[in-house]
């Protein structure tokens, strides 16, 4: 028996061993494994609070509504759902503002330009993990570094370490790696030619593995991973998608602020002070004592 019963739905890295955690692939001790797009594998009136940050996005919109109702169907009456989504309104307003202060020719609103819409639209139309957004992180140069970090918290700033770390790293290493390149320049027209005995001999021309399809299947391969967003929420959108699933007294929340007990002991969203992602608009809705 838990000693709450609190479940975190999509808990990636960040969960608490007092709550029931869900991910699609187990993310550590305890977090069961599942495919949250089946349902949520709990009894009807099971939990007094459900969690999830940054997962509802990640469903098409046909299918949001299904799996909001199936947070429904496993709180108790009077339960509390508490939704974090990456916050649309807040990106469109930073996108319009900056727009105009770099047609205006401020140049530290063309660099905040360039980053505001990849955050809009890069984790829509990429079609590689991480996309344009890391590659811009894992610039030499980050002009508006603290921007950057201020938009999405945390995680950027770790991804932008890590690669200044491999970056340092690699500096000692690339004699090696230039004598390794001119090698493998040797061998790969050799390599090719190999791989394409191989794909016309095995394989059919409209197998997969051909290079009309292989492309094709590599991207849609990717765009069901799980990675890209399907769809975006403002402060309205969300609270209608919430009334229109049964839930009532929807209120907009902050990271530190939540009717759930205890919340910030579970440090879920915040560590110290410090919000780990400052994009997002926060949400939380009660299933009516009387149905």
């Amino acid at each position: 028996m838990y000693k709450h019963q609190y479940l975190n739905l999509g808990c990636g890295y960040r969960y608490h061993p007092d709550w029931v955690n869900i991910d699609f692939v187990s993310t550590g001790p305890g977090v069961l494994a599942y495919d949250l797009r089946k349902g949520i594998p709990f009894p009807d009136n099971h939990f007094d609070v459900v969690y999830h940050s940054h997962v509802l996005e990640h469903f098409p919109k046909q299918e949001a509504a299904g799996f909001i109702r199936e947070c429904y169907r496993v709180l108790k009456t009077g339960g509390i759902l508490r939704v974090v989504v990456p916050d649309l309104e807040q990106i469109v307003r930073e996108y319009l503002r900056h727009l105009e202060a770099a047609w205006q020719g401020d140049r530290e609103a063309m660099y905040n330009y360039e980053w505001i819409m990849l955050e809009m639209y890069d984790q829509t139309v990429r079609n590689e993990s991480g996309g344009e957004m890391v590659k811009y992180l894992c610039r030499d140069y980050l002009p508006n570094e603290e921007y950057v970090y201020e938009r999405i918290g945390e995680e950027g700033r770790a991804i932008r370490q890590a690669f200044l770390a491999r970056h340092k790293k690699r500096e000692g290493e690339r004699d090696r790696q230039v004598e390794q390149k001119k090698l493998s320049l040797l061998w790969r027209p050799f390599l090719s030619g190999v791989k394409r005995l191989i794909r016309n001999v095995f394989f059919k021309t409209e197998s997969i593995y051909s290079p009309e399809n292989y492309e094709a299947y590599r991207i849609g391969k990717f765009r069901l991973s799980g990675e890209v967003h399907y769809w975006m929420y403002d402060r309205y959108s969300l609270k209608s998608l919430l009334e229109q699933s049964g839930f009532c007294k929807v209120q907009l929340k902050n990271p530190f602020d939540s009717d759930i007990p205890e919340w910030n002991s579970f440090e879920l969203e915040t560590k110290n002070g410090v919000v780990f992602k400052p994009d997002s608009l926060f949400m939380e809705a009660y299933k009516p004592m009387q149905q």
